[in-house]
């Protein structure tokens, strides 16, 4: 028969004090972190806030059911992103503020779960949770949705399964279950709250039996397991957390680990020197000092081991913390640890055990002091809380944006090559200080040339630029011998291979791109560019169409596409895409001179004309406004304005064969038989095989009355088409002038 289990003791009741404990805590939270919520986006924020491609129910859908389509397979995480989204779009106040909230009402359960636990200084814990300033990362930095999200699930869990053990409720273990599930999908370093659990069962009882603690929490321990195997499966395999970087022994795993649990322990404390990334040290077995954080810790175990006949708290703090941290630890490959060894937002949720010891061991020396002491104690709580408040105010602020941040990363870490790198990003995004992010971008690759992403990036920088197309290309190969399989830069050497007239290479780039990635709506539309240039439109239909699939909201894709399905004379087809990407990017002129172009090219001139004018209203030095504005001029009947905007156009591309001779024409038509003369010679400089152009030349020699010269272009251009009935006739008649003596 099996003994019945031993009663645990009832929850405290809780009192109106903690009411106003949770609204001072929520206050004080808000407060503290206000800075943060004039943030925008930084970093990676792109990447967790749903892509465009995702922003349908399709696109929740594949949240769930494809990994690889969200930066990580945390899909209540990116539902949450998906629903926010149709919030409020692109607006990171909303985002900010909700992330807040989160962190107050973890706040707020942390101290409820700590009263439920008959822990002294619940609120005292939940007000240090709240305010210390290495809990900013979390809060500020809207990807780390995911710290604040999945704690509130995992308090939640712990709350539920607390009165399932004081009650052994069905209900209350299913609750539990449901909120567990529920925090794994959400962030899976939450796998960790079984054993945690466990942990409290013994801190609360001295002891752990099968039935009570055990049997229950085993299906959350296998669970918990195998999440959090498939999850360190898609971090190194999906995420990027492998390579030369992670090659690392056992022993070294740990010299990381012992000296990661201890610099979480000094933030804690000492919470004065906070960064974003920190330096990445180098784990040294030949070095003795490192041998002794690892040994520290081990003795600080051993020590809490020994007075656990005395308190059993100090040793139910360590192992909470170290086994929620283990992850974090080194010893599972985390993309993070590329940059850095550790990061504030890995032990938002392992503060929990530490800061609850702090609060309990506070709270107890005010209860068992006399008076003054007792002043003296909350005296002194009053002064740290006010000393966090502020630093986590100062340190919100450096969230703002990326320049921000990076700068201040690089103040107190100059040699992060990362924030170098990403402040070099941020910076190349104003033309105006392209210098500097030049500067940053090179600084970066002598912190670390083998990182391909530095040298992809100045390589997309320096593809901005005509005159520095032969390094932006040095650059992109660099990429491409340290990491083949970067599709990106694959995409970025295509590109200069079309600017370099390659056009048969770039294709083949773009598409080892697409094999690589094959979602990459750039190279895609890259592609079907490249494929529309060597004259296949049929082709780049079908590639851009899937670009446009891929990326809704790519206006060049919308753009690329029109061009192919007007080249194949899908002209209804075209003008939807042009619309398209004209409404996708309001302000940009391309979308707004193709569609001008092809209005005008169905003789909608009434349509084409307004766009075209405000085309050249905000870039007066638009040769193709000025060419097509001529055209419809001319058409129009109003050859002087045809001829002025032609003018225009060729002054500003002197090299444009086309724009040339349609000037040429024009000065034809208005009787200036000498301007059309040098216009046509100019056009055939250009494009020496251009039989319209020559038999044009010839017409405007012949009608000025040079015959001979005339009859030369004519017998050239016959030599060209020989067939060509029109030039046998002109030159004909040009040979009968010549032979009655009119013309030179």
């Amino acid at each position: 028969m099996n003994r019945p289990l031993d009663p645990v003791p009832p929850p405290p009741a809780f009192a109106r004090t903690d009411r106003l404990a949770a609204v001072l805590v929520v206050a004080a939270t808000l407060l503290a972190h206000a800075p943060g919520l004039g943030g925008g986006f930084i970093w990676n924020d792109a990447d967790y806030v749903t892509a465009p491609a995702l922003r349908s129910w399709a696109g929740l859908w594949r949240i769930w059911t494809e990994i690889g389509v969200t930066e990580q397979y945390y899909p209540v995480l990116h539902s949450a992103f998906w629903l926010q989204h149709q919030l409020w779009g692109d607006h990171a106040l909303g985002y900010h503020l909700l992330n807040l909230i989160a962190h107050a009402g973890c706040a707020v359960m942390f101290g409820l779960v700590l009263r439920r636990l008959a822990i002294p200084g619940a609120w005292i814990a939940a007000t240090l949770f709240a305010l210390h300033p290495v809990h900013v990362e979390s809060v500020a930095w809207i990807s780390e949705q995911k710290n604040t999200l999945s704690l509130m699930c995992y308090l939640a869990a712990a709350w539920k399964y607390l009165e399932f053990d004081e009650t052994r409720r069905r209900g209350a273990y299913a609750w539990a279950s449901g909120w567990f599930a529920v925090a794994l999908l959400t962030k899976t370093v939450t796998a960790t709250l079984p054993a945690a659990l466990l942990v409290v069962a013994w801190w609360r009882r001295d002891r752990l039996e099968w039935r009570r603690d055990v049997r229950p929490l085993l299906p959350w321990l296998v669970t918990g397991a195998a999440v959090g195997l498939a999850s360190g499966w898609i971090e190194r395999h999906v995420g990027g957390a492998g390579g030369d970087e992670f090659a690392l022994t056992w022993i070294e795993r740990g010299l990381i680990a012992g000296r990661a649990f201890w610099f979480y322990l000094g933030s804690l404390v000492w919470p004065f020197e906070l960064n974003f990334i920190y330096p990445r040290w180098v784990p040294d077995v030949r070095v003795w000092w490192q041998w002794l954080y690892p040994l520290a810790a081990l003795a600080l175990l051993a020590g809490c081991w020994v007075t656990r006949r005395w308190s059993r708290g100090p040793l139910a703090s360590i192992l909470f913390f170290a086994g929620s941290l283990f992850p974090a630890l080194g010893f599972v490959n985390l993309y993070g640890a590329r940059y850095s060894w550790v990061w504030d937002h890995w032990q938002y949720l392992p503060d929990l055990a530490p800061l609850a010891l702090l609060g309990a061991g506070g709270a107890l020396i005010a209860q068992r002091g006399a008076g003054h002491w007792r002043f003296t104690a909350w005296s002194v709580f009053a002064m740290v809380v006010a000393l966090m408040a502020t630093l986590t105010w100062q340190h919100s602020r450096v969230f703002r944006d990326d320049e921000t941040l990076f700068t201040a990363t690089l103040r107190r870490n100059p040699a992060s090559w990362m924030a170098a790198g990403n402040l070099a990003a941020r910076l190349a995004s104003d033309p105006a200080r392209r210098a500097e992010a030049i500067g940053y971008f090179e600084m970066a690759l002598r912190l670390k040339p083998d990182a391909a992403e530095l040298h992809e990036g100045l390589g997309y920088l320096l593809a901005r630029d005509s005159a520095t197309q032969a390094p932006a290309l040095e650059h992109a190969e660099a990429a491409l011998r340290l990491d083949s399989a970067r599709a990106s830069a694959h995409n970025l050497r295509g590109m200069l291979l079309v600017r370099a007239g390659e056009i048969d290479a770039a294709i083949g780039a773009f598409q080892r791109a697409l094999k690589l990635e094959p979602k990459l709506a750039a190279a895609a539309a890259n592609l079907g560019s490249a494929l529309l240039a060597a004259g296949r439109p049929a082709e780049a239909v079908p590639v851009l169409e899937r670009a446009v699939e891929f990326a809704p909201t790519l206006a060049a894709a919308h753009l690329a596409l029109g061009d192919a399905q007007r080249a194949l004379e899908r002209t209804a087809d075209a003008e939807r895409s042009y619309r398209e990407a004209l409404r996708l990017e309001p302000a940009a002129l391309d979308g707004r001179l193709r569609l001008a172009e092809l209005l005008a090219e169905q003789g909608r001139d009434a349509e084409a004309a307004p766009l075209l004018r405000e085309v050249l209203a905000r870039d007066a030095g638009s040769a193709d406004a000025h060419y097509q504005i001529g055209r419809l001029g001319l058409r129009a009947g109003d050859t002087a304005m045809g001829v002025h905007a032609l003018r225009e156009a060729v002054r500003l591309r002197p090299d444009w064969p086309a724009a040339r001779l349609t000037l040429g024409n024009a000065l034809a038509r208005a009787g200036d038989m000498t301007g059309a003369v040098e216009e046509f010679r100019a056009a055939l400089a250009l494009r020496p095989n251009d039989l319209g152009a020559r038999n044009n030349l010839a017409n405007a020699l012949l009608a000025s009355g040079r015959v001979a010269e005339a009859i030369r272009e004519y017998e050239t251009a016959l030599q060209q088409q020989p067939d060509n009935a029109d030039i046998r006739r002109n030159l004909a008649f040009a040979r009968e002038l010549l032979e009655r003596g009119t013309g030179n």
